[in-house]
């Protein structure tokens, strides 16, 4: 286990990264990273004294679709269990955090389209955010 930065590092808040050690300083992702912006699943990282990320040696190719519910939107729990069924029906794999964030595997060459199609009208009813992370 690893982590990376999720700021300047002056308020000390970081994302826990589980990976696949490859060499001393350098690790594969293994989990889908929810708050870390530029590393996807699968992507090959070093790190610096501290056990932080400090640069991104290989790319994998996969994206990270992010969702994160707002919390005290009435048709949350519906939405969770919606999204939760999009994903499993596609075969993406998919983690969820605290059950408001929900983070989906692209791997490449998945076309996100059919998914995003689905988040829009629940983005336009509040209900939710989304973007795509590569």
């Amino acid at each position: 286990m690893i982590h990376a930065a999720l700021s300047d590092g002056l308020d000390g808040r970081r994302e826990q990264l589980w990976t696949r050690r490859l060499t001393e300083d350098s690790f594969e992702v293994a989990c889908l990273p929810f708050f870390t912006y530029g590393i996807c699943y699968r992507d090959i990282v070093s790190i610096d004294s501290d056990h932080l990320v400090d640069k991104v040696l290989r790319k994998s190719g996969h994206r990270t679709l992010r969702v994160a519910l707002v919390a005290d939107h009435v048709g949350r729990d519906q939405t969770h269990e919606f999204l939760h069924g999009r994903a499993v029906d596609a075969g993406l794999p998919h983690e969820w955090l605290q059950g408001t964030y929900f983070a989906v595997d692209l791997p490449p060459g998945t076309d996100g389209a059919p998914f995003v199609e689905t988040l829009e009208p629940l983005a336009q009813a509040g209900a939710l955010s989304w973007e795509i992370d590569s």
